[in-house]
């Protein structure tokens, strides 16, 4: 029988990506008017690129926020979320998106004349039902009751002329 591969995890890269995505790490920044000595053994080693990019994949396939990822995995989300940052501003993920898609190409072939982008926004025919309002509406009270036998509400003196009593509209019949 056939070698069993064991099963990746969604953010887990294989060593097959990991070739591909390697390359196009950007180096770390150094300033090079600045002379950098190291202490044997001081501070902290630096996370490996690999487990950089795993916590980055991690935080886009399961959509948790950057400081809920497993340090036991990861190391420091700020440290993991620092290098998303740097790595986005030099290019990395375009010139990620952009080789994956040349594979693609390679592959299957891409109609580069003719694309299409289909959409829709509409409201969910069910929502109301089952949600209610809109939490923003909810405290608002909607049409007022009329009181009978009273004139309709406006102001009490002419808007226009202070001094003459304003009409009431309700109770007036138009001659």
């Amino acid at each position: 029988m056939g070698e069993v591969m064991p099963k990746l995890k969604s953010w887990e890269v294989s060593d097959s990506f990991w070739n591909v995505v390697e390359p196009l790490i950007p180096p770390p920044e150094r300033d090079p008017n600045k002379e950098y000595k190291r202490k044997s053994g001081g501070g902290r080693k630096p996370i490996r690129s690999r487990t950089i990019f795993e916590g980055i994949m991690f935080v886009l396939r399961t959509g948790c926020q950057w400081q809920a990822l497993p340090k036991e995995r990861f190391g420091s989300p700020s440290a993991i979320y620092t290098h998303f940052a740097r790595w986005q501003r030099k290019g990395f993920f375009l010139a990620l998106w952009q080789k994956g898609l040349a594979e693609y190409d390679d592959m299957e072939g891409i109609a580069w004349k003719w694309q299409s982008i289909d959409g829709a926004m509409t409201k969910a025919p069910l929502a109301q039902e089952t949600v209610g309002r809109n939490p923003t509406d909810r405290g608002k009270k909607r049409h007022k009751a009329q009181y009978t036998g009273r004139r309709a509400w406006g102001p009490a003196l002419d808007s226009r002329n202070r001094s003459k009593p304003a009409r009431c509209h309700s109770t007036e019949s138009s001659a």
